[in-house]
């Protein structure tokens, strides 16, 4: 017996950084929304007796130190079930190191998966719990939407849906380390109102205008790096309503009011960056289509 999950990609439509904690993780305030950009996790039930990792994409461990990995361990550490062995197939097409979750939504989509394949019956909140063990992502990528994301970023409240709208998601030919990116942010002095609370207020405004005028990353302002500003540039000269970087990079996303201006913008992009991905929200976060 086997389970395909379909997990979607996020971008964060706001991401402020409010302190560093005692136990050297960052209480963060954010808007996190689910596009349909989508990696398929396949898990199948084998006689094998360990937990095996596959995926072709460039980058991807296929052993212990692999979200998915980690995620299948502390399922069955949960639910103190056992198993005979499982196969994890991974078809990436959400970028590595882009700040979009990819890993988080592949981890989210094998606790989903094990939930089916092995009928624990375990409820949203039961499987967010085994996520957040693994990645503070990965609750989120299980219930998906748009949410407002707290503490370390696994408190999450729902929000209404953001209003219909384009997007086009660049990753550059470089990548940011999250290590890196949160000592940026440690270091610098962002001294400015929080923009999670005006992101919140937009949304329910149902004002498209005023969520893309209010995208806004913590880390991108930390950074400041050129091939960001370079992205954003172009996105930003092809009519987007607004552009921000997502988690801690290095991918941009901007949104559009129609189709019609996004793809030629995408367009535009592809004549210098191999990554472009034309996407739309989504209300969901993983699910199992067989």
């Amino acid at each position: 017996m086997k389970v395909k999950v379909k997990a979607p990609a996020k971008v964060n439509l706001s991401l402020d950084v409010l302190r560093r904690r005692p136990d050297g993780y960052h209480d963060v305030s954010m808007v996190m929304q689910t596009v349909s950009l989508y990696d398929f996790v396949t898990v199948e039930q084998t006689d094998s007796g360990v937990i095996e990792v596959k995926c072709d994409y460039p980058g991807v461990p296929c052993d212990e130190s692999n979200i998915v990995y980690k995620a299948a361990v502390k399922f069955f550490e949960f639910t103190k079930l056992n198993y005979p062995g499982i196969s994890i197939l991974i078809e990436k097409n959400i970028p590595t190191q882009a700040g979009l979750a990819g890993g988080s939504a592949d981890g989210a989509a094998v606790i989903l998966a094990l939930n089916k394949l092995c009928s624990a019956h375990l409820s949203e909140g039961e499987m967010c719990e085994i996520g957040a063990k693994v990645g503070a992502d990965i609750p989120f990528c299980i219930v998906g939407g748009t949410r407002l994301a707290s503490g370390t970023g696994t408190d999450l409240k729902k929000l209404i849906s953001i209003p219909k709208c384009s997007m086009v998601i660049c990753k550059p030919d470089f990548s940011v380390s999250t290590a890196e990116a949160y000592s940026r942010i440690d270091s610098s002095n962002l001294n400015h109102p929080e923009f999670t609370a005006e992101m919140v207020k937009a949304i329910y405004a149902r004002d498209l205008w005023m969520v893309a005028s209010s995208v806004f990353n913590d880390f991108e302002l930390a950074l400041n790096l050129d091939g960001i500003n370079e992205i954003k540039k172009i996105m930003l000269k092809a009519k987007a309503l607004g552009a921000c970087m997502s988690g801690s990079g290095s991918a941009v996303f901007a949104i559009f009011g129609n189709e019609k201006k996004r793809d030629k913008c995408a367009q535009k992009l592809k004549e210098s960056y191999d990554l472009v991905f034309n996407c739309e929200p989504v209300k969901q976060g993983c699910v199992v289509i067989d």
